[in-house]
């Protein structure tokens, strides 16, 4: 663990990161998506990234769909 949260936990803050910069790429606002991404905190990044890997995906993926095989 390397901050104030246990292991695997996503912030409140960082979930609304990520639908909002979700929400800016589907609108095709590259810039807020990227912005929103960057602002999701260390810790809560890789709680996303566990969570999706256990869904046997990538941000990547969700991200364009249609590369995916």
């Amino acid at each position: 663990m390397t901050g104030p949260h246990p292991a695997g936990r996503i912030t409140l803050m960082a979930a609304g990161e990520l639908r909002d910069a979700l929400a800016a790429h589907q609108r095709g606002d590259t810039t807020a998506a990227i912005y929103g991404l960057m602002s999701i905190d260390a810790d809560s990044w890789q709680a996303i990234e566990q969570r999706l890997a256990a869904l046997g995906g990538t941000l990547a993926q969700l991200l364009s769909p249609e590369a995916t095989p």
